[in-house]
């Protein structure tokens, strides 16, 4: 049901605090059915849902979730509008938001990383993709569904050429790299042969250094530029 109250924070078997989610979409059986598929997840709880943009505004600001799965298209404020909204600055409770699409349009991905967004997922990716998404969204990590990746890395594709002078060290173009790439942090120290925790802290340094607010906008800026290649 839309707008329904926050239950008891819990948490799961291994004491880790669960993952507290906000559904915004407005075909209802598409909540339920996305409420049905996270209900079997321990560290995964559906604190309330939306019908669209601006039930979704308020949801976050009385449940305050960690995640926000929002879909794109909705009635009275779209999920671009809702997303702005949510990752602005000034906002009191700045959620970390996937949107979730059933859209293969490239201008609504781009405008959706140029609006914050921290991950992309297509309604169809199926449960194991839609549990990875809010655990990668609730660590700082993004999960983009492999067709929604293409079509993004085609539209933020530059012509070769040399990355702007950013003062990124040799190793943190490194990790940006990787991260363009899709791989997740264990990923990249795996690749690098470093630790998570220094990959966390390069990525920190780097988001700084190139203002990005997360890493999506941090992947985006190394296909613009060039650092990022289809050949790489």
């Amino acid at each position: 049901m839309a707008g329904q109250r926050t239950r008891p924070f819990r948490r799961h078997l291994e004491g880790a605090p669960v993952i507290r989610v906000l559904l915004a979409d407005d075909q209802q059986i598409v909540r339920t059915g996305m409420a049905m598929i996270l209900s079997v997840e321990d560290d995964i709880e559906v604190v309330a849902q939306a019908q669209d943009g601006l039930q979704a505004l308020e949801m976050n600001a009385l449940h305050r979730p960690d995640v926000v799965l929002m879909d794109i298209r909705m009635p009275r404020l779209n999920g671009l509008d809702a997303l702005r909204r949510l990752t602005r600055p000034y906002a009191e409770h700045r959620p970390q938001v996937v949107m979730v699409t059933t859209f293969d349009d490239e201008e609504y991905l781009a405008r959706a990383v140029e609006a914050g967004a921290c991950g992309f997922i297509l309604k169809d990716s199926g449960p194991r993709l839609l549990a990875e998404a809010i655990r990668a969204a609730a660590v700082g990590d993004a999960m983009v569904s492999p067709p929604i990746t293409v079509r993004l890395l085609r539209r933020l594709r530059t012509s070769p050429g040399s990355a702007p002078a950013t003062g990124l060290s040799p190793r943190e173009e490194e990790v940006v790299l990787l991260l363009a790439r899709g791989m997740t942090n264990s990923e990249i120290a795996a690749a690098l042969g470093i630790t998570v925790g220094t990959v966390k802290t390069h990525l920190t340094n780097v988001q700084a250094k190139l203002t990005a607010r997360n890493r999506v906008e941090i992947a985006a800026w190394a296909w613009r530029t060039g650092l990022a290649r289809p050949s790489a």
